[in-house]
């Protein structure tokens, strides 16, 4: 009988050999994309598309790891913000099977990251340094200018992954963006992704089970109302993880916002 361990090992080695080698090739093909389509396509949404193609094969690359995505056919063909509960480091790489046009927002480290960060600052998705106020605020004007520009945008509300035993309070920002500029809520339920990667990594896992699905969109609510647009999304994410005695209290949104402005 081959220990956890060993099979860990392998399937790590496997893994990254395999992502080491095929993203030097990516890094090439969207190099060769992004000097061919930038005149005409200034949303990059080409780049979007072979970096979600592209990227969500390394969920597969592994005989042992099974991944389905549900009903991409509810995200609006109109701008709307995309919210995902946030188990861990393969949330990401998980939700680019969504496959539709948007603009994750991520936390700025991953954009000095070589190769990856390239990528992603080719797509033009959005950086943002937790718990600075000032880039907070340059991440909300971002997304506001992506919906007005007819582009999605996907925001992980929890802002850090939880470990997926439960949910952190929401932050209001996705919440104000969507009553802002009246496009509605498309929850994203995200599970099994901490199957995937030991602990904090770099370790994988033999076996992973994971599904993306997306529920259906929620209408947004009058400006003003966002900790109620807040509290009804995080109810529907809470009952389909089978969380719903997970209630946050009153105003945690509000508190966690205070909180990450004085860090």
């Amino acid at each position: 009988m081959v220990s956890a361990d060993v099979l860990r090992f392998v399937v790590t080695v496997y893994y990254w050999l395999v992502f080491t080698t095929s993203i030097l090739v990516g890094l090439v093909v969207a190099s060769v994309l992004f000097v061919v389509s930038t005149p005409f396509d200034p949303n990059r949404q080409a780049m979007h598309w072979l970096i979600a193609h592209w990227g969500f094969q390394y969920i597969r690359v592994w005989p042992g790891w099974r991944v389905k995505v549900l009903h991409r056919e509810r995200i609006p063909k109109t701008p709307c913000v995309i919210v995902a509960n946030h188990q861990s480091m393969a949330d990401v790489i998980s939700v680019l099977g969504l496959y539709a046009p948007y603009k994750f927002v991520s936390k700025a480290e991953l954009f000095r990251v070589p190769v990856l960060g390239w990528l992603m600052s080719m797509g033009r998705y959005v950086p943002v340094n937790r718990g600075k106020p000032h880039s907070m605020n340059r991440m909300i004007e971002e997304c506001r200018r992506w919906l007005r520009s007819g582009v999605s945008v996907l925001i992980f509300p929890e802002g850090t992954y939880s470990g997926g035993k439960r949910m952190l309070p929401f932050k209001r920002g996705a919440f104000t963006l969507a009553c802002e500029e009246n496009v509605p809520v498309v929850p994203v339920v995200l599970k099994g992704t901490p199957q995937l990667i030991f602990e904090d990594g770099p370790w994988m896992n033999p076996r992973a089970e994971i599904s993306v699905e997306v529920l259906e969109p929620i209408s947004s609510l009058p400006k003003g109302e966002e900790d109620a647009l807040s509290a009804k999304t995080r109810a529907v994410l809470a009952a389909a993880l089978g969380l719903e005695n997970q209630v946050e209290p009153a105003g945690a949104s509000t508190e966690a916002a205070a909180r990450e402005a004085g860090e």
